[in-house]
């Protein structure tokens, strides 16, 4: 496994087929696969653990990551065949299909929000936000919709705030804690150490439950071309997923590891218990039509979509059958 970095669309990978990865004739079977998620965070020992811990392998495949700042280019990035697949929100991937892209979901594995819209103390209700700069990301990302859906279950519409684009989970949280913002959308991450004069003013979960925060995505094309190959490398992030949520303590050392975090750091641990505790994260990465088909609706209410894609366009739900066999399950 190699891990790259980039904050453009512009990518460079550099693979090195079996190299320090496996030995003997394994290493001239495996397969290169590139993919691409978000920036490494406090609950990168789950995302990660298929890639760090051998699973990849396993299944025959020697992975390339490439972390990205937001949806929208790991979307990109796949669209224009610079990755294999990338996981992020399954919103962007309606957009651009009805824009013709040929992309399809093959699995979603964090199914419930770990974000909330976050606030200063002066801010006790939802209502006054009202006139107040929310911090988000690119349009049709997981933090400007969960925004905007969240305003739209209290009555209040976009218009009636200042939404800020304003980067990643850091940015946007540095924002809010010096001032520049009144209110922002991050990862539960920052709740162990949040300053005093901040708090969580409406949970993700609770605001929005069907809204699904990361599904595996690849293409039309690729799946033309290498279906086997997905079906592997989806049935490792099962097992990494499996192996990640049954074993806390090597999970959260795995986090301390990416992120290079201080001993004393709990965030890997409040992740790791909140997604647990409220079965965020689904091993057998489900395809539920119940939760796209709500999100679809609700990029229509917004504007962002004219009419619902049939599912059956944007999804390839044989890949997790043959995945989850792979899988033992």
């Amino acid at each position: 496994m190699r891990m790259a970095t980039t904050s453009g669309i512009r990518l460079a990978f550099i693979v090195a087929a079996g190299v320090g990865l496996m030995c003997g004739s394994a290493a001239t079977q495996a397969k290169p696969w590139r993919h691409a998620l978000l920036n490494a965070k406090a609950d990168a020992g789950i995302l990660l653990m298929a890639a760090k811990r051998g699973f990849d392998e396993k299944q025959g495949l020697t992975v390339d990551l490439l972390q990205v700042k937001d949806d929208q280019i790991g979307l990109k990035a796949l669209i224009a065949g610079e990755v294999d697949s990338f996981e992020g929100g399954p919103q962007g991937v309606f957009a651009a299909a009805a824009r013709g892209a040929d992309v399809k979901i093959i699995g979603c594995h964090w199914i419930v929000l770990p974000h909330g819209i976050y606030v200063r103390d002066e801010i006790k209700k939802v209502e006054d936000l009202k006139g107040k700069s929310i911090a988000v990301s690119a349009p049709n990302s997981m933090p400007d919709m969960l925004a905007r859906f969240a305003l739209a279950k209290f009555g209040i519409t976009p218009d009636q705030v200042k939404l800020a684009v304003i980067g990643g989970d850091h940015e946007r949280y540095q924002a809010l804690a010096g001032g520049v913002v009144e209110a922002a959308v991050v990862s539960n991450e920052y709740q162990p150490d949040m300053a005093k004069d901040l708090h969580l003013l409406v949970a993700g979960r609770d605001a929005v439950p069907n809204f699904l925060r990361v599904c595996m995505v690849t293409s039309g094309k690729v799946l033309a071309e290498r279906a086997d190959d997905a079906a592997h490398f989806l049935a490792a992030e099962m097992e990494g997923l499996r192996f990640a949520l049954t074993h806390k303590a090597e999970t959260v050392a795995l986090t301390q590891e990416i992120i290079h975090a201080r001993p004393d750091d709990k965030r890997a641990e409040f992740v790791y218990d909140d997604a647990v505790a409220h079965h965020a994260v689904d091993a057998d990465l489900p395809i539920p039509a119940d939760k796209l088909d709500w999100m679809q609706q609700q990029l229509i209410k917004a504007g962002r979509l004219k009419e619902p894609i049939p599912l059956a366009k944007v999804t390839a739900p044989e890949i997790r059958e043959k995945a989850l066999k792979l899988a033992g399950k």
